[in-house]
């Protein structure tokens, strides 16, 4: 019986390979690689039958264009197939995952070819392979390193080298190269919804995310028009906003940035405050336009907040409802008609419109705060600059400390002492260069103020949700008790309208005939 004599493969197949998407997009790598390969199977006289391209990694075994060659591969019999490659390092960057590959494409059948390196099957031919798939394995962990520490000095020269943070995008600039530049108008968005947080304007982050969702201009994250909860919780946690650069598993500190900033350092410091300290409103995704008041009345026997809900009759009508779910009160579970509710608070915020009288001296006092606000302005900065050279002061001595002690317990504790000292030297910084000119002329602002003090209610009932909640924490100080059986307790108001109080009862006070001696 004769031998079989084994035939020459004469189809092929092309892989290539670039690192990312953006090689794909910015460069000529795939092509180029392709180009040589078909070159190569004229000159080998193979059939092309197929090109299979990824934009990943090397240090990866899986990949998708990998997997569907081997895939490819197995439809074929062994070893009729020519697997060709530009480089070794098109094929692999890591001696392992290399190895692996190598076993697999022999057990689909395929046979590895390449203009660059030929492959073999003795000691001396696998030695030299490995010895190159190490050599491919070490330029990219250069490669990754040499990148790392230059966005690491980059970043250390205050530059943002991640991706732009939403609100920002990346420009190419003389002096700068690739900047941080505010797009708008997202860029004024972000700023209202970080400003209103840290004022109070915003009481939760389910209220920025609502905020956020209302803007047409804003990227909506899910095909719902909705976005994600950790975009907001992103927003409140980056410094970048502030103007600033860190980044601490690099162990890079706070420092100040290139890039125009969206708040001042202290407003960021005033998020971080509140998102760490309890607040008084409820924040809860679920206050609807149904709703308003759910969150600002509690219980008058418990002082928890009460909840709101739809209430369905035998008729199938449905009526809404107040309720205490505080399982130990006595008024647990026991409704209370919205309508009671709101009739009530109605009464109580129409209550609140001062007189015209009180009124105008609400508003010359606004004028003579005004007059004295420049003034004001001057001896507070010269303050900073005083407290400024005061912490170099401090941090100098303690620096003289830290040179003087040998103690590791020590050193550690001035350390920690001298990095508080540095972090409140940058917040006094930024302070100093905040534009302290108000945002508005003082007519905008007056007209605003009076017509929202003449009669908040007013504006309570024919405001949006969220003009609603504004004017429930700039009226009082702190929720609403209700009592199932009594009704409101005695609401305490917020500073302005309390100032209103007491004004008018001293005006009160006052015989109506005048302070001047009658004659008779």
């Amino acid at each position: 019986m004769a031998g079989i004599s084994k035939t020459r493969p004469s189809k092929a197949v092309i892989y290539c390979r670039v690192s990312g998407a953006k090689q794909v997009r910015e460069g000529d790598g795939l092509a180029s690689q392709e180009n040589r390969c078909r070159e190569y199977a004229t000159y080998k006289d193979y059939d092309v039958v197929e090109v299979f391209q990824d934009d990943m990694s090397g240090k990866f075994e899986r990949r998708p264009a990998m997997d569907r060659m081997l895939a490819f591969l197995r439809l074929h019999p062994k070893d009729s197939v020519v697997v060709i490659i530009d480089d070794i390092s098109r094929f692999a960057r890591n001696v392992q995952a290399h190895i692996k590959l190598r076993e697999t494409l022999a057990d689909a059948g395929g046979i590895l070819e390449s203009p660059s390196i030929e492959f073999g099957e003795d000691s001396d031919s696998r030695l030299v392979e490995h010895m190159l798939a190490s050599v491919a394995q070490h330029q990219r962990e250069k490669n990754a390193e040499q990148t790392s520490n230059r966005m690491k000095g980059r970043m250390m020269n205050g530059y943002s080298v991640f991706s732009a943070p939403v609100g920002y995008k990346y420009k190419k600039t003389g002096s700068h190269g690739k900047l941080l530049t505010c797009d708008e108008p997202i860029a004024s968005i972000v700023k209202e919804a970080l400003e209103g947080y840290a004022s109070g304007r915003f009481s939760g982050q389910a209220d920025i995310k609502r905020f956020l969702e209302a803007q047409p201009e804003f990227p909506k994250d899910l095909p719902n028009g909705q976005i994600r909860q950790q975009k907001v919780t992103d927003m409140l946690n980056r410094v970048i906003y502030a103007g600033y650069i860190e980044h601490e598993p690099w162990g890079i500190t706070r420092r100040k940035g290139h890039h125009e900033a969206l708040i001042s350092l202290e407003t960021y410091e005033t998020i971080q405050a509140r998102r760490n300290s309890k607040g008084v409103a409820a924040k809860r995704p679920d206050i609807s336009e149904d709703f308003p008041l759910r969150g600002a009345v509690v219980c008058a026997c418990c002082d928890k907040p009460m909840t709101a809900n739809w209430s369905r009759s035998a008729t199938g009508k449905r009526y809404p409802y107040f309720n205490c779910q505080t399982r130990d009160c006595s008024e647990y579970r026991k409704s209370i008609r919205a309508e009671k509710i709101d009739t009530g608070f109605e009464a109580i915020l129409r209550s609140l419109k001062p007189s015209k009288q009180i009124l105008d001296i609400a508003m010359s006092m606004l004028k003579d705060a005004w007059d004295q606000r420049g003034e004001q302005a001057k001896q507070a900065k010269a303050e900073i600059k005083r407290q400024h050279k005061e912490l170099d002061k401090q941090q100098d001595a303690l620096v003289e400390r830290m040179v003087e002690t040998s103690n590791p317990k020590v050193m550690a504790a001035l350390e920690n002492k001298i990095a508080k000292l540095e972090e409140d030297k940058i917040l006094l910084t930024d302070k100093l260069s905040q534009n302290t000119k108000p945002k508005s002329t003082l007519g905008e602002i007056i007209e605003l103020l009076r017509a929202y003090l003449a009669n908040p209610w007013n504006i309570y009932e024919n405001g949006t949700l969220e003009v609603r909640k504004t004017i429930l924490k700039t009226a009082f100080a702190s929720p609403l008790a209700y009592d199932r059986k009594n009704g409101y307790r005695t609401p305490q108001v917020s500073v302005i309208f309390e100032f209103f109080e007491k004004i008018t009862s001293k005006c009160e006070m006052v015989p109506p005939h005048g302070l001047e001696p009658r004659t008779y």
